[in-house]
């Protein structure tokens, strides 16, 4: 005798239709964050790459005291400073001999740190003393220089400072010019050509109406010092507006 079947239960999904939804729309959003994130990671990355440069030639009118300067984005070190605006400094780095600003051609200058000689740095301000380096030499620096100056590069005569006096360990260049104040540079000298930075020299300048700019550079540079002055001196007038 056969026993009628019993009713076999019905069959429940492993999934409820709401729990494919919740999963469905985790998936998008594990989807749009990798998205996200890898175009983020690409704008990052060039971000970092650029670390703080630009290669954007955008003019900005920036004034300074007195004076107009025009000059584009790319020479401006400071990302806080593209833009027109009344300052009172403004930073600016360069290639050197070029005066370039930093671009795609430039890049692998900027970022060379073992090469300081290939840029110099500019650093703007409103005058505030009467003298540049050059007026300060004898009223200021000579009481604190030794006596006995002593030959250096490119016709230049140095002069260490006083080891009890306040620039104990700098060393001072000068140099006679026909028609031209006397050229004055301070040094904080490399123990070797190893260890020399693009700020071992300085050297600041009036220029303009009202300008003080003070130029820094590497040691390995001093033969070219008449060059970096002059051209320091025309990269500035050239981006005045009267």
């Amino acid at each position: 005798m056969t026993t009628p079947s019993s009713p076999e239960p019905d069959l429940i999904p492993l999934l409820s239709p709401r729990a494919l939804y919740k999963i469905a729309a985790l998936a998008l959003l594990l989807v749009a964050l990798t998205v996200v994130l890898s175009f983020s990671g690409r704008r990052i990355g060039e971000y970092l790459a650029l670390a703080g440069h630009t290669a954007s030639r955008q003019t900005y009118d920036i004034l300074i005291g007195q004076d107009h300067l025009r000059l584009p984005a790319n020479v401006i070190r400071f990302e806080s400073q593209r833009a027109t605006n009344i300052v009172e400094r403004l930073d600016l780095y360069l290639t050197w001999p070029a005066l370039e600003g930093y671009s795609d051609e430039t890049r692998l200058i900027f970022n060379d740190l073992n090469r300081p000689e290939n840029l110099i740095f500019l650093q703007i301000t409103q005058s505030t003393m009467s003298r540049d380096m050059s007026g300060r030499f004898v009223p200021v620096y000579r009481h604190v220089l030794a006596d006995r100056p002593q030959a250096g590069p490119a016709g230049l005569t140095r002069y260490d400072a006083k080891p009890k006096s306040s620039y104990a360990g700098e060393v001072f260049f000068t140099a006679e010019r026909d028609g031209r104040p006397p050229y004055v540079l301070r040094c904080l000298l490399p123990e070797s050509p190893a260890s020399s930075t693009s700020a071992d020299c300085q050297r600041d300048v009036h220029i303009g109406k009202d300008l003080t700019v003070l130029y820094r550079f590497s040691s390995k540079l001093l033969p070219q010092w008449r060059e970096i002055d002059d051209s320091v001196e025309t990269f500035i007038r050239e981006r005045s507006v009267p």
